[in-house]
């Protein structure tokens, strides 16, 4: 009874609480609007209770030393959210090459989750890979690095700022967001290029046909089979995009703990 009601112990209850909760402000899945904000508080309050009697607490004082230990859990939290938000980002991308070559670059539509234009074929693999994140459990992978985040960024250490690695860290990983986006749209741009060829012989050869009326409808036939045959492929991408996002994470929290 005297441990749960350890005045002591409340800075160290309140740097975890903060860490949990800028977590889900930019992780995938937990920060869309569409969740209740009370329930993510609510969800991070009780995240971070279970951490607190799971976690080695050390006594923490009401310093000036306190407050920057506060702005370094929420910057702690943010980036960890933000850098998987960005690994996942590939998928719409992808889906922008997609839709470019498509012609329905112009129909953007509105996300409801995020609030944001966002491509159509882009949300439509979007949608389906979060779906098959959660088939597999990957959001229990997600709490699970918040959680031993503390192994290699503790309570009471500051994040070396003046560590280069950080900023190469974060350009490499936006280099190979690129990668994956391009590895995932390049089925359906290459054969849309095929089909761009073919059309352009047929030009050449039929001058009486008009290429652009049936070029359109054509190039959205081709795009939908393509998109349906290299579904396979689409979700072994997305597999090792989610291992991908997973060691972006293990990797960042490893520099910030000055590793």
């Amino acid at each position: 009874m005297l441990e749960l009601i350890n005045i002591n112990a409340l800075p160290a209850f309140l740097l975890i609480f903060i860490r949990v909760t800028s977590f889900f402000v930019t992780l995938p899945i937990f920060s869309y609007r569409n969740v209740p904000t009370h329930f993510k508080v609510g969800f991070g309050f009780f995240l971070a209770w279970i951490m607190f009697y799971t976690l080695e607490i050390p006594t923490i004082p009401l310093d000036e030393q306190f407050v920057l230990l506060l702005l370094k859990e929420v910057l702690v939290g943010l980036m960890l959210g933000l850098i998987a938000y960005i690994v996942l980002s590939a998928i719409q991308i992808a889906g922008g090459f997609i839709d470019f070559q498509m012609g329905f670059a112009i129909a953007n539509v509105m996300d409801p989750q995020t609030g944001v234009q966002s491509p159509l074929i882009g949300q439509y693999y979007y949608t389906a890979s979060l779906l098959f994140l959660l088939a597999v459990n990957g959001h229990h992978l997600l709490i699970d690095g918040i959680f031993y985040s503390y192994q290699t960024i503790p309570l009471t250490a500051f994040i070396p700022f003046g560590n280069e690695q950080i900023a190469v860290f974060i350009m490499q990983t936006f280099n190979e967001m690129f990668i994956i986006a391009f590895q995932m749209a390049i089925p359906i741009v290459g054969c849309l290029f095929l089909v761009d060829v073919a059309l352009g012989i047929i030009a050449r050869t039929v001058p009486q046909l008009n290429v652009f009326v049936v070029g359109l409808p054509l190039k959205i036939l081709v795009s939908f089979v393509a998109i349906f045959v290299s579904m396979p492929i689409y979700m072994l991408l997305a597999r090792n995009l989610f291992e991908t996002m997973l060691q972006t994470m293990r990797g960042l929290m490893q520099l910030f703990g000055g590793a």
